[in-house]
């Protein structure tokens, strides 16, 4: 075996040889192993040795051998260490790799050091990884290991994050027999394995969360500090404030979450140099203006904090579609008592479920919750010094500090993204397909990038494109895979219902989300209302049924099966999690006999976090039925229409629903959002009832949502050992001044002249709020059941559901029973469906640019180079988002906003070659003045 230089890292080898109390004082040290010389060094953070240890060494040449090295402590103890038990008692943690304690002064450690170039690439772990546990792992019996094996198993057997070959690994040392009869004949299967349950007991099983979440915790760090609230209050006003300013402008003013933490460092650090220390102590804490350092845990809670700013209140649409007098025209609405009353209370009922359910969605060690590990890159970015070289393709190695990395591909966007964003457009949406046959229904429909189905292997070259709904650095590759797999066998069938004109899809454009007529217009759903915004039968009669596109056809086909399989998935993939959650609600009702209870989830994090006090279930308890109180009143005070009851059916929903959406966003980072099926149950319940509808809609799913979201925030501070309470202040505080400030926008908004009209100043036409008054009317005034109920047009795609259910069960027992092929193991039921249902109002040509992006990154740099994808692929993503989202508020304040565009082929290419949804060659037939198609009047 080839001989080499390399250095274990290591704080448990001294463990057993001092004091409980000295262990975290005296942590750091390393074990430099060359062909000549072995060598330990320990000390603190400054290099300093405690004179009370010594160090022994034997010294033998070094081909691969175990090498004896021993610590011993001197006998310089003080009066009260020589009084303390030796060896120091340790409580019980859960974790039976400990082993027992022997009574001695000293005690000598051997460490196998064993170099196996393979064990890296098998285990899915960096040298680093392996360092930190190889002496976790020699002291691990093969009895201790059977017991963490089959827990491992049991929890993550359908965990698809959790590696493919790890896990066949695990599955060939449990069922073979013989490991245990002779664990001689498999010391290798053995050691490896010992690593592995080293890794998965002292970190975490998985390698993106190791790439960037630490293993150790500084309790004395302060973090709910006064720069936390000046910076966090700051910051949240003023980004609240601009989105709810732009919200309703075409095109809209993204704003990146990760701006905040660039702009708060700058600012924090700033205050750490200027703010003198005076403050004050309270139970034993000290509070000051300037606790010292700005640190990674302050700048956490401010992102968690202004954070907040993206959560906008989904109720401020609805109040626009009921107050301007183009839609419901109620000047009622504008009354800041019901304003409040339904925004605080639709915020706040997310938040308080969120609490509810954190031990199923938080802290769990299997919810890696993907999307939230770009921001905690960011975040040691700026906090940790990481310039230790690895090795990358090319046979170079690469030790540029991730913040500099950050900043070079921040800054090499930034002058990129003009490209596609300003002077030359046609790079975004390359449709060189349409551009070779212009005005072509076919080449339009089907291949165009613009208004068709994007069938075009290349797409685009704006990275924002690629990004837009796959980022595919930051999902899991086989996330990434089942939705692009799910757009692309559902394609076929959407071109199949068009050329065939079922349900008299040739007279619509392929790709549409909009309802049409039966004269192939947009549907006009003034039509079909009365004055007090109700149903209209007479005015029904005298115009039209309403009408789909054949991608939308199939869009809720696929939404229906979408909804069955996330129950059907959770059961089978999930059924374990969710048993256990039941399990722990039914134990925490006060009349249940308590008794003796499993050990709940035990891995390093919740370990860590045991250092600080819980938020107690009472608090958000409270706080969601506040929320349910408030939102009734809202409902019964003012002219609504609508029983307050219509909140107790949404919140069934919602919770329904919540876990298994939840465990699926925080292993996939993907969500399965509620509004179709709230939309087609809240029709049914509140049938003829636009507004009605809306309200189910909103407390079904936007809690849901909110609920997921709140989710994600709270997982970021588990992962940075924030303590709970601090981040449950920041997340009330941050949600209290967004919604204040955005209510107060929204109300200045409704009284700009012709707002939400097509010819509104500065393009304030409120796109979002014109689609949510469409689905009003189609899904509450006309209700689904004309549309899928007996005799309805589209009845037959309510057969998603039982697809949906069954899917799921095929996919199950395959997988069971071929366990041995990986890319089996990778399929996703719900996330085929999800991706199936995705084509309207997006096209296959924004989600392919994902999937090879994906490949390289996933399949072949973190196969190939782990350590270099460890340090650098969580903060590749937020900065090429940042130096997207800088360039375009530069373009659009500098140039957008006052319609300064250059005119140039490179920038109108697309218009003057595809077919919009109002061309005749977007249709495969037309229709002659006067006719139309589908039932003769009085028939429907």
């Amino acid at each position: 075996m080839a001989s080499t230089n390399f250095a274990v890292r290591t704080t448990m080898s001294f463990t057993d040889i001092m004091p409980t109390s000295q262990h975290l004082r005296w942590q750091v040290g390393e074990i430099h192993i060359n062909r000549k010389e072995p060598s330990l060094t320990l000390g603190d953070a400054d290099g300093a040795i405690p004179e009370k240890f010594k160090f022994h060494q034997e010294t033998r040449p070094f081909h691969g051998i175990d090498i004896p090295l021993s610590l011993s402590r001197q006998d310089t103890m003080n009066d009260r260490e020589k009084e303390a038990p030796w060896p120091p008692s340790t409580p019980d943690d859960g974790s039976p790799f400990l082993g027992k304690k022997e009574a001695s002064r000293e005690k000598v450690v051997e460490t196998t050091i064993e170099i196996d170039p393979t064990t890296e690439k098998d285990l899915n772990a960096t040298n680093e990884d392996l360092d930190h546990v190889r002496v976790l792992a020699r002291e691990m019996s093969v009895e201790d290991l059977f017991q963490i094996l089959q827990s491992v198993l049991k929890l993550h057997e359908n965990d698809q994050n959790f590696p493919h070959g790890v896990m066949m690994k695990i599955r060939q040392f449990l069922e073979n027999n013989d490991v245990r009869d002779h664990p001689e004949a498999h010391e290798m299967l053995i050691n490896e394995m010992k690593l592995e349950a080293a890794l998965i007991t002292s970190d975490s099983p998985y390698p993106e969360v190791r790439a960037v979440v630490g293993n150790t915790d500084d309790t004395q760090l302060p973090s709910l500090t006064f720069r936390v609230w000046v910076i966090g209050i700051l910051f949240t006003a003023i980004l609240a404030a601009v989105r709810q300013f732009f919200s309703i402008r075409y095109p809209k003013i993204a704003i990146h979450s990760s701006i905040v933490q660039i702009l708060a460092y700058p600012v924090g650090k700033a205050m750490e140099k200027s703010l003198p220390d005076v403050g004050f102590s309270f139970k034993g804490v000290r509070h000051s203006l300037n606790p010292g350092p700005f640190n990674k845990k302050e700048h956490m809670l401010i992102t968690i904090f202004a954070g907040m700013f993206i959560n906008d209140p989904y109720t401020l649409s609805l109040v626009f579609i009921q107050y301007l007098p183009q839609w419901f025209n109620q000047a009622w609405s504008a009354n800041l008592g019901y304003q409040f009353t339904i925004a605080f209370s639709t915020q706040f009922l997310g938040f308080g479920l969120a609490g509810l359910v954190r031990k199923f969605l938080v802290h769990p060690v299997h919810c890696v919750w993907p999307t939230q590990l770009p921001i905690i890159a960011l975040n040691n970015a700026f906090h940790e010094d990481d310039s230790a070289p690895l090795k990358g393709p090319w046979n170079k190695t690469y030790s540029i500090p991730r913040l500099r990395f950050f900043l070079y591909v921040m800054g090499i966007t930034f002058l990129y993204f003009w490209l596609p964003n300003y002077l030359f457009t046609a790079l975004s949406t390359f449709g060189w397909i349409e551009w070779i046959w212009p005005k072509n229904t076919i080449a339009s429909s089907v291949f165009g990038v613009n208004y068709g189905l994007g069938v075009n292997p290349l797409p685009t070259f704006d990275y924002n494109i690629v990004s837009s709904l796959l980022d595919p650095l930051v999902y899991p590759y086989f996330a990434t895979a089942n939705i692009v797999f799910g757009v692309a066998m559902a394609i076929p069938f959407i071109v199949i219902l068009w050329v065939t004109n079922t349900f008299d899809c040739a007279y619509l454009p392929v790709l549409s989300t909009r309802p049409w007529d039966h004269f192939g217009q947009e549907y006009n759903v003034s039509r079909v209302i009365d004055s007090n915004a109700l149903f209209d039968g007479e005015g029904y009669s005298q115009y039209s049924p309403a009408y789909m596109a054949p991608s939308h056809v199939m869009m809720y086909t696929m939404w229906f099966a979408l909804y069955a399989a996330t129950l059907s998935f959770a059961c089978l993939y999930h059924g374990h999690e969710l048993k256990a959650a039941f399990r722990i609600m039914w134990r925490s009702l006060p009349w249940v006999e308590k008794g003796s209870s499993p050990r709940s989830y035990q891995d390093v994090h919740n370990k860590l976090m045991g250092s600080y006090k819980e938020v107690p279930h009472w608090w958000f308890l409270i706080i969601f039925v506040a929320s349910i109180v408030t939102g009734s009143i809202g409902l019964a005070v003012y002219p609504t229409s609508t029983s307050p009851g219509v909140i107790f059916y949404g919140i069934f929903l919602c919770l329904i629903f919540v876990l298994p959406t939840g465990i699926i966003t925080a292993i996939t980072g993907q969500m399965v959002t509620l509004n179709v099926l709230a939309e087609f149950i809240g029709g049914l319940i509140v049938e003829g009832n636009a507004l009605g509808m809306n309200f189910f809609k909103t407390y079904g799913c936007m809690t849901a949502v909110m609920c997921i979201v709140f989710s994600g925030d709270m997982k970021l501070g588990h992962y940075i050992k924030i303590p709970p309470r601090h981040t449950f202040i920041v997340q009330i505080a941050g949600l209290t001044v967004t919604t204040l400030v955005m209510v107060g926008v929204m109300n200045f908004q409704l009284h700009i002249d012709g707002v939400c009209t097509p010819d509104a100043p500065g393009k304030f036409t409120c796109p979002s709020e014109q689609v949510l008054f469409t689905a009003s009317v189609f899904w509450g005034t006309l209700g689904p059941r004309k549309i899928w109920g007996v005799g309805g047009i589209y009845a037959v795609t309510l057969v998603g559901f039982p697809i949906g259910l069954v899917v799921p069960l095929v996919t199950y027992h395959l997988q069971k029973r071929y366990r041995h092929l990986s890319w089996l193991r990778d399929l996703h039921p719900v996330l085929f469906f999800m991706g199936a249902q995705g084509l309207g109002p997006w096209h296959f040509g924004m989600y392919f640019p994902a999937l090879p992006v994906a490949w390289v990154s996933w399949r072949l740099v973190r196969r190939k180079w782990l350590g270099l994808w460890s340090k650098y692929n969580y903060i590749l993503s937020p900065a090429l988002a940042c130096g997207m989202a800088i360039s375009g508020i530069v373009a659009f304040f500098a140039f957008q906003f006052y319609d300064k565009n250059i005119d140039w082929v490179g920038n109108t290419v697309n218009d003057e070659a595809g077919c919009s949804p109002g061309d005749p060659c977007s249709r495969l037939k037309t229709l002659d003045e006067g006719e139309y198609f589908g039932p003769r009047m009085g028939e429907f």
